[in-house]
């Protein structure tokens, strides 16, 4: 069997939680829209009363566990480019966009978060960059 593949399979160590507690990072697109942001995870294989969704301020933070359940107990991989077990993935939002107004959806593996921008203040202008 032959592959070549131009990803690199990480798994992140977070320092706080000691080396025996890793997570890996999904693939993550944040995009500005005309009426706001849009965060879009990938996470195929996942349910979702199996994800979490925690917002502080204005960071996102997703973090779950992707099981397994396909692999048996003399699994040796040949190719191995999807990660399992626990992942987080934390993003921190510009300024001028409403986290109380989000709404998410999960869909055919992928979770969209939709964050509209802030209403204006006393009549001024939301700032946004161009």
């Amino acid at each position: 069997m032959s592959k070549t593949s131009s990803t690199t399979h990480f798994v992140k160590i977070d320092p706080a939680r000691g080396a025996n507690d890793t997570f890996w990072t999904p693939n993550t697109d944040v995009y500005v829209t005309d009426s706001g942001l849009v965060i879009k995870i990938e996470l195929a294989g996942m349910r979702r009363e199996d994800l979490q969704l925690v917002v502080e301020g204005n960071r996102v933070k997703i973090s779950g566990t992707r099981p397994d359940g396909c692999r048996g107990p003399n699994c040796k991989f040949l190719v191995m480019e999807i990660n399992y077990g626990a992942f987080e993935s934390s993003i921190e939002l510009p300024p001028g966009y409403d986290m109380k107004s989000a709404t998410a959806s999960y869909q055919n593996g992928f979770l969209r978060i939709d964050v509209p921008r802030s209403p204006a203040i006393d009549g001024a202008p939301v700032p946004s960059s161009l």
